[in-house]
């Protein structure tokens, strides 16, 4: 039976027999984020279903395909769509594909996702910026024998979320005169979304989003040493109940869709400013 560490030694050995240029910047876009890979020059796109034990995205607004090519010069691999725990997948599962992208030479790793939000001072749209995170998910994705060349036993979470990275993105979209906010996400299991008693629990509980996804994937992030940055766009606002309204997947795509032109707009002036600062031409 193959370990974890071969399982990702093979699929890298796939994806690099198609790109083998070293991509030091990966970002993982969630429901209705899937328009920024346009703006990636150079591409290609591998479907998941190709890569050697990668799971298949089954929620529908996911498009299930990695793209690597250049944005402003700098080669990065996105994930179009990610996998979640309420398809039915482990957590090990969900963040295989953050464990490939490290041993591909991934250094900071881009999260983003649609998520509710229970800061009552957030409306329908918000840019946040995730600054921590709660989480409530059933299957811990480090759980069960650990192999210390994919990380250590017990990972420090503490400055899991760079506060250097986050003033810098806070300074960039201030310049830009994008309102970005950080906040708290908290992890829940869906698919059902939640009643207004549990949103009152999240906000309690000290949280200012509410989502089904990405703390999985950053805790395994964090377990390879990789850099983090999470970004999540209010597709409802969920507290307090006065605010509370039935939320269909397409109300939320088509919020999220908007905010989407905003949040590449700041990813976009992120790598230029890369490219900028290491004289690449």
């Amino acid at each position: 039976m193959e370990s974890l560490f071969e399982k990702v030694q093979e699929s890298v050995g796939y994806i690099s027999s198609i790109f083998n240029e070293v991509a030091e910047y990966a970002i993982v876009l969630g429901t209705g984020l899937g328009d920024f890979e346009k703006g990636i020059s150079g591409q290609v796109a591998i479907p998941y279903i190709e890569i050697p034990h990668f799971a298949v995205s089954t929620v529908e607004s996911h498009f299930g395909q990695l793209i690597i090519g250049y944005k402003s010069g700098i080669p990065v691999i996105i994930m179009s769509g990610r996998f979640h725990y309420y398809e039915g997948y482990s957590s090990a599962e969900i963040t295989f594909p953050v464990r490939v992208l490290k041993a591909l030479g991934v250094k900071h790793i881009i999260f983003t996702n649609a998520a509710g939000g229970i800061n009552p001072h957030y409306e329908e749209g918000d840019i946040v910026i995730v600054h921590d995170h709660i989480n409530l998910l059933p299957d811990h994705p480090l759980r069960g024998k650990n192999d210390e060349r994919l990380g250590p036993r017990f990972p420090d979470m503490l400055k899991t979320y760079n506060l250097q990275t986050i003033e810098i993105f806070k300074n960039l979209a201030k310049s830009l005169n994008i309102k970005l906010k950080t906040g708290v996400y908290l992890a829940l299991q869906g698919p059902s979304l939640e009643t207004a008693a549990e949103y009152r629990m999240g906000h309690i509980l000290g949280a200012d989003l509410v989502g089904m996804s990405t703390v999985p994937e950053v805790i395994v992030a964090r377990h390879s040493g990789m850099a983090v940055t999470v970004f999540s766009i209010v597709s409802n606002t969920c507290y307090p109940q006065s605010k509370l309204s039935e939320t269909t997947i397409e109300g939320v795509i088509k919020v999220v869709s908007k905010s989407a032109i905003t949040l590449q707009k700041l990813l976009n002036h992120y790598f230029r400013n890369i490219q900028n600062n290491a004289g690449v031409k």
